[in-house]
């Protein structure tokens, strides 16, 4: 514990004596790498052309939104019902595409649907059918064999 404190208090005295050696701990050992330096120099200038293109972009969008204020104030009557109706109107052609899809998908499925109950009825009626025939086949050689019986006694 001793050890700790004076370990950390020399710690401290080297930092006030040497406060550019603590900095220096730092900061790495060896300089950028000429492919960083060529990486900076490139993207400096390119990012600053950037910015100045945000920059003109903001103040062409403020200037035009100043400019056309007015404008849509003293056409807000004719504006306001004209983008209504289109919007109705894009509405109702969407809703009517959503219901044909939907009548068109039921149709199908109804479709379908009678399809395999009419192919599985048609298998029913024919597995019916089988299965009579092997029962009076059956009940046809139960009888005879009980007459042949009946015959010998």
């Amino acid at each position: 514990m001793a050890e700790q404190q004076s370990r950390t208090q020399q710690q401290q005295q080297q930092m006030q004596v040497q406060p550019t050696e603590a900095i220096k701990s730092l900061l790495p050992q060896k300089g950028p790498s000429k492919s960083q330096i060529l990486a900076v120099v490139t993207l400096f200038p390119v990012g600053g052309a950037l910015l100045c293109l945000a920059g003109l972009t903001l103040v062409g969008t403020v200037i035009g939104l100043a400019v056309a204020t007015p404008v849509f104030l003293l056409f807000s009557p004719v504006l306001v019902p004209a983008a209504l109706t289109i919007a109705l109107a894009v509405t109702g052609f969407l809703t009517s595409g959503a219901f044909g899809i939907t009548a068109l998908s039921a149709l199908s499925w109804m479709i379908n649907y009678m399809r395999r109950m009419r192919g599985t009825a048609g298998e029913q009626m024919e597995h019916a059918k089988r299965r009579v025939q092997e029962a009076a086949g059956h009940m046809g050689q139960r009888t005879a064999q009980k007459e042949t019986t009946r015959m010998r006694d």
